[in-house]
Protein backbone atom coordinates (compact mmCIF):
# COMPACT_ATOMS: atom_id res chain seq x y z
CA UNK A 1 0.00 0.00 0.00
CA UNK A 2 1.17 3.55 -0.65
CA UNK A 3 2.00 6.11 2.02
CA UNK A 4 -0.98 8.10 3.33
CA UNK A 5 -1.40 11.75 2.52
CA UNK A 6 -0.34 14.18 5.26
CA UNK A 7 -2.98 14.35 7.98
CA UNK A 8 -4.50 11.00 7.12
CA UNK A 9 -2.25 8.74 9.21
CA UNK A 10 -5.00 8.13 11.77
CA UNK A 11 -7.44 7.13 9.03
CA UNK A 12 -4.82 4.83 7.51
CA UNK A 13 -4.18 3.20 10.89
CA UNK A 14 -7.88 2.60 11.44
CA UNK A 15 -8.29 1.17 7.94
CA UNK A 16 -5.34 -1.19 8.27
CA UNK A 17 -6.45 -2.44 11.69
CA UNK A 18 -10.11 -2.90 10.67
CA UNK A 19 -9.58 -6.58 9.68
CA UNK A 20 -8.90 -7.29 13.37
CA UNK A 21 -12.53 -6.31 14.06
CA UNK A 22 -11.67 -4.15 17.05
CA UNK A 23 -14.29 -3.72 19.76
CA UNK A 24 -12.50 -0.45 20.52
CA UNK A 25 -9.55 1.35 19.01
CA UNK A 26 -8.07 4.50 20.51
CA UNK A 27 -5.23 6.47 18.95
CA UNK A 28 -3.34 9.31 20.58
CA UNK A 29 -0.91 11.34 18.47
CA UNK A 30 1.93 12.07 20.85
CA UNK A 31 4.26 13.52 18.20
CA UNK A 32 4.37 17.01 19.70
CA UNK A 33 6.14 15.62 22.77
CA UNK A 34 8.98 14.24 20.63
CA UNK A 35 9.56 17.01 18.08
CA UNK A 36 13.17 17.34 17.06
CA UNK A 37 14.64 14.33 18.84
CA UNK A 38 17.31 12.35 17.05
CA UNK A 39 15.95 9.76 14.64
CA UNK A 40 12.36 10.95 14.56
CA UNK A 41 12.67 12.08 10.95
CA UNK A 42 9.36 13.87 11.23
CA UNK A 43 7.45 10.63 11.73
CA UNK A 44 4.62 10.35 14.20
CA UNK A 45 4.63 8.99 17.72
CA UNK A 46 1.37 7.17 18.33
CA UNK A 47 -0.18 5.46 21.34
CA UNK A 48 -2.54 2.66 20.30
CA UNK A 49 -5.04 0.94 22.58
CA UNK A 50 -6.93 -1.80 20.80
CA UNK A 51 -9.40 -4.40 22.07
CA UNK A 52 -10.10 -7.32 19.75
CA UNK A 53 -11.11 -10.95 19.93
CA UNK A 54 -8.36 -11.60 17.38
CA UNK A 55 -5.86 -11.49 20.26
CA UNK A 56 -7.40 -14.46 22.08
CA UNK A 57 -4.76 -17.08 22.84
CA UNK A 58 -1.89 -14.81 21.77
CA UNK A 59 0.85 -13.50 24.02
CA UNK A 60 1.98 -9.88 24.04
CA UNK A 61 4.67 -10.29 21.37
CA UNK A 62 2.36 -12.22 19.03
CA UNK A 63 -0.28 -9.50 19.40
CA UNK A 64 2.27 -6.82 18.55
CA UNK A 65 3.53 -8.80 15.54
CA UNK A 66 -0.05 -9.14 14.30
CA UNK A 67 -0.56 -5.39 14.58
CA UNK A 68 2.74 -4.61 12.81
CA UNK A 69 1.81 -7.08 10.06
CA UNK A 70 -1.37 -5.11 9.41
CA UNK A 71 0.36 -1.72 9.55
CA UNK A 72 3.08 -2.71 7.09
CA UNK A 73 4.78 0.24 5.41
CA UNK A 74 3.16 2.79 7.72
CA UNK A 75 5.94 1.86 10.14
CA UNK A 76 8.52 2.93 7.54
CA UNK A 77 7.52 6.58 7.39
CA UNK A 78 4.35 8.10 8.79
CA UNK A 79 4.85 6.33 12.13
CA UNK A 80 8.20 6.60 13.85
CA UNK A 81 7.20 5.08 17.18
CA UNK A 82 4.18 3.05 18.25
CA UNK A 83 3.18 2.30 21.82
CA UNK A 84 0.74 -0.63 21.90
CA UNK A 85 -1.77 -1.85 24.44
CA UNK A 86 -3.58 -4.84 22.90
CA UNK A 87 -6.26 -6.69 24.86
CA UNK A 88 -9.08 -9.14 24.33
CA UNK A 89 -12.61 -8.07 25.35
CA UNK A 90 -12.33 -10.39 28.36
CA UNK A 91 -9.21 -8.58 29.59
CA UNK A 92 -10.80 -5.16 29.67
Amino acid sequence: MSQPAPGSTEAALRQRLAPLSPVSLDLIDDSHRHAGHAGSGGGGHVKLTIVSGAFAGLGTMARHRLIYQHLGDLMQGPIHALSIRAQTPEEV
